[in-house]
């Protein structure tokens, strides 16, 4: 195993145990329970962990926002997250090693057939609270207004919204079980760049060493695999930086 430096151990792990935030609210990523979760940001963490010498807790949340908290208050040494620009002055981001997309469900009788026909004045868009693509949405969308709830899906059943915006899986799967109701637009509205990141205050050296193990976990099919294993496409893995 490669020799780390004390520095990078001692940053990312103090006390001699990984803290890795995980988000068990994204089905892509992580699976199962708090108690035994599984996925490919637990299989990455496990491998930082092997690579530090060091053990890892694994702390499990249900949603991104949760998962962003956890590493800003201090009770997580490393995260997994959509790398988006309100994140960016708390955390210092990887490459994505997965990248998914965003899409839109919306009634039967709905005239949008694209994601841009969604942004238009009066439609009303559920989200995530917290999530990667609340925060785009927030940020990019001119005319429609975006719900924020437990779940996109919900609120935009609970409200009869307009339309729900999600991560492309899950989306397929709840319209492929509401077919009588709803239906998906195919084109994304964003690629989710899911990515490791650290607090900013870690070391430029501690930064470097995620990056770089980040990029040979890609290489040599390590994303992959894990990917493999957890039901979810290997086509998801990110290209190079």
């Amino acid at each position: 195993m490669e020799i780390v430096s004390a520095n990078v151990v001692e940053d990312l792990a103090p006390k001699g145990v990984l803290r890795a935030s995980i988000n068990l609210g994204n089905p892509v990523l992580a699976q199962g329970t708090p108690e035994a979760p599984a996925g490919v940001t637990v299989d990455i963490a496990r491998e930082i962990a092997r690579r530090l010498g060091v053990s890892v807790e694994l702390v499990c949340f249900d949603a991104a926002r949760k998962s962003f908290e956890a590493m800003a208050s201090h009770r997580a040494d490393l995260c997994f997250l959509a790398v988006e620009p309100a994140r960016e002055a708390e955390v210092a981001f990887t490459a994505p090693y997965v990248v998914i997309e965003g899409v839109y469900a919306v009634p039967l009788d709905s005239e949008g057939r694209s994601a841009p026909d969604i942004d238009r004045p009066g439609v009303r868009i559920g989200v995530k609270e917290g999530s990667a693509y609340d925060l785009y949405l927030s940020r990019t969308l001119r005319h429609a207004t975006v719900v924020r709830g437990a779940e996109g899906v919900a609120v935009f059943q609970a409200q009869g919204l307009e339309a729900a915006a999600g991560i492309r899986q899950p989306m397929t799967a709840f319209v492929a079980g509401h077919a009588d109701q709803v239906r998906l637009i195919e084109d994304r509205f964003m690629e989710i760049r899911q990515a490791v990141g650290v607090p900013r205050t870690c070391a430029h050296e501690t930064a470097r060493f995620l990056r770089a193990v980040v990029e040979e976990l890609k290489a040599e099919g390590f994303v992959a695999d894990a990917l493999r294993r957890s039901h979810q496409s290997p086509t998801l893995v990110a290209p190079p930086a």
